[in-house]
């Protein structure tokens, strides 16, 4: 009887927390969620540089190192998407109009870069020059929805 007791209060926990915190994402101000993801994309930099710099020579490389930021680079691929939302499209950033103009290709080039992304973690774990082929990859995908998404600097 008490577990079962004790079995329904961890249930009406857990689901008032759940609430909670959906409730509290639906009221993402629209200023925050873009700072949010600008910030997804300067960590991204942060972890691809020491990669581009492996892959030109500039940088020693470092097996551990390529395996770490893999890693991060692979969780912070599914990070930024959530903060384009239709609320977000008139503050002033970098997004093009084109990301809710044409949500499908948008979802397209986020499905690009994450493939890649993934291809890069399977193989950061093998020898260099499969890393080394696989970095410019991310590039590329990264470079391509820039290309389409994103105001020029």
């Amino acid at each position: 009887m008490n577990k079962k007791l004790l079995s329904a209060c961890v249930a009406v926990m857990f689901g008032a927390g759940a609430g909670y915190a959906l409730n509290a994402f639906a009221q993402a101000k629209p200023d925050v969620l873009v700072k949010q993801r600008q910030s997804v994309m300067v960590l991204h930099g942060k972890y691809m540089g020491p990669l581009n710099g492996m892959v030109k020579g500039s940088v020693p490389y470092d097996q551990a190192i390529v395996v770490r930021n893999a890693g991060f680079l692979d969780a912070l691929s599914k990070m930024p998407w959530d903060g384009f939302t239709p609320e977000t499209k008139d503050i002033q950033s970098a997004a093009l109009p084109a990301i809710w103009a044409e949500p499908a290709k948008f979802k397209e080039a986020q499905d690009r870069y994450q493939a890649a992304v993934a291809k890069l973690v399977a193989a950061s774990k093998g020898d260099e020059a499969a890393a080394k082929a696989a970095i410019p990859e991310v590039g590329k995908t990264c470079g391509a929805c820039h290309e389409n998404f994103r105001a020029k600097k």
